[in-house]
């Protein structure tokens, strides 16, 4: 017998995997414990980006809004309402004889009487239109 033909001598490919496969599993294992380790910290890193950017969104619109608040407050102030109305619609303040006057009585919500004027309804001046028919 020769030694390369001895069963004690020989190396065969089964040997080495069985050898080699607990090193190669642990080393599969770290690595994808690895991959996920960075993947999720890739992901948490990304969502807070996200966060920043929705925060400064956040922080924009509220100046925003609060700029478009202060507009409104200062389109609806009575004095700058009183000047567009004189100034680009030609208004001006009633004369006297122009006020409506109503008695103290309120008048009753009746369809008949809304509908049809009554004489309890004298006491009421209406001021006049100015040219229109009613």
């Amino acid at each position: 017998m020769s030694k390369a033909s001895s069963p004690r001598g020989s190396v065969s490919l089964t040997g080495v995997l069985l050898h080699l496969l607990p090193a190669v599993l642990l080393f599969s294992l770290f690595a994808g414990v690895g991959m996920l380790h960075v993947t999720s910290r890739v992901m948490v890193v990304d969502m807070g980006y996200r966060l920043s950017r929705a925060e400064s969104e956040s922080r924009s619109l509220t100046r925003e809004n609060d700029r478009l608040k202060l507009e409104l407050a200062t389109l609806k102030a009575p004095g700058r309402l009183e000047r567009v109305a004189r100034e680009q619609l030609g208004m001006t303040m009633p004369a006297g004889s122009a006020v409506v006057s109503l008695s103290a009585d309120k008048p009753s919500r009746n369809s008949a009487s809304a509908s049809a004027p009554s004489q309890d309804n004298a006491g009421v001046r209406v001021a006049g239109r100015g040219g229109s028919g009613r």
